[in-house]
């Protein structure tokens, strides 16, 4: 079938795709900046690296977008539950500030190496002239 995966049942995206991995990579920061204020931490402010990380995605090889498409939902399997665990444990007026400081350092560590897979500046000034 033409604009769908076989077996899915759901659309081929194509450039769309950036919009769906911006709406996913904008909602890990969301849920990342509660971690943050649970864990009392001021969260660093958002670099324009990682801001335009999708739409800078979008000029990488294929093979890469994959990884980081893997690495966004790898990142985001850790968040939902930590983040739902915390919430709850945080509402029942536990002191969750060590487990919020655990999850926000996995996240970053995490969040840094998708970021390292983004193309340079050189990389993607040879990709536009290849």
């Amino acid at each position: 079938m033409s604009g769908r995966f076989i077996g899915s049942g759901r659309p081929e995206f194509g450039q769309g795709s950036a919009s769906a991995m911006s709406m996913k990579w904008s909602a890990l920061h969301d849920a990342a900046g509660a971690v943050a204020m649970i864990a009392a931490l001021d969260p660093p402010r958002m670099t324009a690296a990682i801001r335009n990380f999708p739409v800078t995605m979008r000029e990488a090889d294929s093979g890469r977008l994959k990884l980081a498409e893997q690495g966004i939902e790898d990142i985001s399997a850790i968040m939902e539950p930590g983040l739902s665990a915390l919430l709850a444990a945080h509402a029942r007026g536990a002191d969750s500030r060590h487990a919020a400081r655990a999850l926000w350092d996995e996240f970053v560590r995490a969040r840094d190496a998708v970021l390292s897979l983004a193309p340079t500046e050189e990389e993607r000034g040879t990709l536009r002239f290849a």
